[in-house]
């Protein structure tokens, strides 16, 4: 007869062997990690400290009872990335095709709880085939109390997902829930309805691909924010993505120190920025130039390039970017741009990461698509976002500052804590053009020329209204800046910021604009 210690040790092998060998060579066939292997590489090393290894499913139906792999699909527990405490699952596609169970959503709950508890973040390595149908509802029941859990945990603290395979139906909606999603390209999948399913009731033939592939949630459906070529790219991005967050909402972001001066002259910046208003630049040039080393991480790249996002770090500390792209669309906002950026904007505000708005904008985007769409909704979602936001706001106006938008992209109305703007700047109602045909409609029909008129309205519109003077005057703006100047009035602003307090009135929640 075994002893317990001999039983321990079978039963250890057995959970670390999963679905057994040949599942795992099958795995790597496909291109893909199993769900150790990605914790491995998601924590620092030694660090991981599994909880519920021994767990199995408690199934007694359609010959499951002579079926049980310990552990049952998905490896649990905790683990340090970077020095700091993070609580982990891997589904295991080995076993069952990681098929969530009672038992299996168990041990994600547990680990969740902790997190919410210690206030420390939750990262998800999703590879599964969906709800254990030999369950039935407990493995429905299962779901929503993860479910349940990611409401809870959501600005309390950051959740990351990695879809690192198959992700279908009631799946899907967990890491929907998360702050970001990662996925693969090539292996990861993320539907409702899968296409065998669609065909049946709408006679639609499309693959998984194309249905629920990286590239269709990073760039249309806008449900992704990354797309990594391989699983281990995927992992090391979540783990330089958690570099710029606090591990809860009650703390700050992580310091990194930097060699890169904060009084740092960007002198590139004095001839990148157009004086001509209608002349397209890159906004990312921009980015690059002022944070710390040129690092830059963009969220969402590959949708509603209008606008940019992402993390970037001035003088060490960890700012969250906003910033209107002129090089698309003109840098107009639209329904996607506003949606995407609203979404950020609350991120950070969620985790105490500062915002820094670069702002060239010459309105929302028109057309009756648009107005169909709901601008107008999705619109005040991201006037609504930076209205509520209570973290150190720094915008700057590069040039463009046109209608509501100008409101929108973090003006001082907004509470904008400190906003600056660019010789070449025009802040208006609307263009000096575009006005001019409104306020002199009269003088011109009536004008012997017209054209000559017109120029001359729009010089004098130009310099009394379309300008970045008259804006300063108001106090609408602290103070007109040199291109140049950009880094090191952020840097400094930022680092005066650091012990901002500002709340807003007491209440459940507000109603925003969904």
């Amino acid at each position: 007869m075994k002893s317990n210690e001999e039983r321990l040790d079978e039963l250890h092998k057995l959970a670390e062997l999963g679905g057994g060998q040949r599942r795992i060579d099958r795995q790597h066939e496909a291109g893909k990690l199993t769900a150790r292997e990605r914790i491995d590489l998601l924590l620092d090393p030694g660090t991981f400290v599994e909880l519920d290894k021994l767990k199995t499913h408690r199934c007694r139906d359609f010959g499951m009872e002579e079926s049980t792999i310990p552990g049952d699909g998905v490896v649990t527990g905790y683990g340090k990335v970077d020095g700091r405490t993070i609580y982990v699952f891997a589904q295991d596609f080995t076993v069952f095709g990681g098929s969530l169970s009672g038992a299996f959503a168990e041990k994600i709950c547990k680990v969740m709880d902790l997190a919410i508890k210690t206030g420390c973040p939750v990262i998800g390595l999703n590879d599964s085939g969906g709800a254990r149908i030999q369950e039935g509802v407990v493995s429905l029941a299962g779901y929503a109390d993860i479910f349940l859990r990611n409401v809870m945990a959501s600005g309390v603290v950051p959740q990351f997902s990695a879809i690192l395979g198959p992700c279908a139906g009631g799946a899907v909606y967990s890491p929907a829930i998360t702050d970001f999603i990662c996925m693969v390209q090539d292996s990861s999948y993320m539907f409702i309805t899968g296409p065998d399913v669609i065909k049946t009731v709408t006679s639609e033939e499309v693959t998984k691909e194309d249905l629920g592939g990286a590239r269709v949630h990073n760039e249309t459906s806008g449900v992704a924010h990354f797309s990594s070529p391989t699983d281990e790219a995927c992992i090391a991005l979540i783990r330089q993505l958690i570099g710029f967050v606090p591990s809860n909402n009650c703390d700050d972001p992580p310091v990194v120190p930097t060699s890169d001066s904060i009084d740092r002259s960007v002198d590139e910046l004095e001839a990148l920025v157009p004086a001509n208003a209608n002349k397209p630049y890159d906004m990312k040039d921009v980015i690059n130039l002022i944070v710390d080393d040129g690092i830059f991480v963009e969220v969402q790249e590959m949708r509603a390039r209008n606008i940019v996002c992402g993390f970037g770090r001035f003088g060490g500390l960890s700012a969250g970017i906003v910033a209107n792209n002129p090089v698309h669309l003109a840098g107009c906002l639209d329904i996607d741009a506003s949606t995407k950026a609203a979404r950020f904007v609350r991120f950070c505000d969620a985790f105490n990461i500062p915002i820094v708005t670069l702002v060239d904008v010459p309105g929302f985007l028109p057309g009756t698509s648009q107005e169909y769409g709901g601008i107008i909704r999705h619109g005040a979602k991201l006037l609504y976002a930076y209205a509520e936001a209570t973290v150190p706001k720094v915008t700057v106006i590069t040039r463009k500052a046109y209608g509501g938008a100008y409101d929108v992209m973090s003006s001082k109305h907004l509470r904008g804590d400190l906003n600056y703007v660019f010789p070449t700047g025009e802040v208006a109602v609307m263009g000096p053009e575009g006005a001019v045909n409104i306020i002199y409609r009269k003088e011109l029909a009536a004008a012997a020329d017209p054209d000559a008129q017109r120029a001359e309205y729009v010089e004098h519109y130009r310099n009394h209204f379309a300008n970045p003077f008259k804006v300063a005057e108001l106090g609408y703006v602290d103070d007109v800046i040199h291109p140049s100047e950009t880094r090191r009035v952020i840097c400094h602003g930022l680092d005066m910021l650091r012990t901002k307090r500002d709340e807003n009135p007491p209440r459940k929640h507000g109603n925003i604009p969904l």
